[in-house]
């Protein structure tokens, strides 16, 4: 099973995330995409490792991401990216030449990889277009990568206010 979880800031979809990975019963992975540079990104990442049981793998990949996927999934296993966000503004900011090649990575190894899958983003496409060249590359790049995997994925669901919203598949 793949699933993409999209919302807003504090929209609850890294929790349901979360609740996703505990509920497949499998070993769990957790892919951290998010590079601490600042005091409440830090506060963020401190929150979610309090968060997560200590049993669960954790594997911080803030570029190569299809790469981490391929070395990690297996059928005995759930992986939890957090998040693609992070991630596209990881590529973006850091190192844009290397954006297509990772993003063609993860979206064409995806449907070939064994055990679950949940995939955490941003839903960036809700707001007003930005100002800054930067900034509308990054929304139309998160657009694009999200129709390309909820394209891909088995489930699509939309979190609001700590509530899912099935999009595609059915909700557990």
């Amino acid at each position: 099973m793949k699933e993409l979880i999209l919302g807003g800031i504090r929209s609850g979809k890294s929790r349901l995330a979360e609740q996703r990975a505990r509920a497949s019963g499998l070993q769990v992975v957790y892919i951290a995409t998010a590079i601490a540079g600042d005091a409440e990104l830090d506060e963020r990442i401190r929150q979610h490792r309090a968060r997560r049981p200590a049993t669960w793998t954790l594997v911080e990949e803030p570029l190569a991401l299809g790469q981490a996927l391929r070395a990690h999934a297996s059928g005995e296993r759930c992986l939890v990216v957090e998040c693609l966000t992070l991630w596209l503004t990881n590529l973006l900011c850091t190192v844009p030449d290397r954006f297509e090649r990772e993003r063609a990575s993860l979206v064409d190894s995806l449907p070939g990889l064994a055990g679950d899958i949940v995939l955490v983003g941003n839903e960036t496409g809700l707001g007003v277009v930005p100002l800054g060249a930067l900034s509308r590359r990054f929304v139309d790049a998160s657009g694009e990568l999200h129709q390309r995997l909820a394209a891909i994925c088995d489930r699509v669901t939309l979190a609001v206010a700590g509530l899912p919203f099935p999009l595609k598949g059915t909700d557990p």
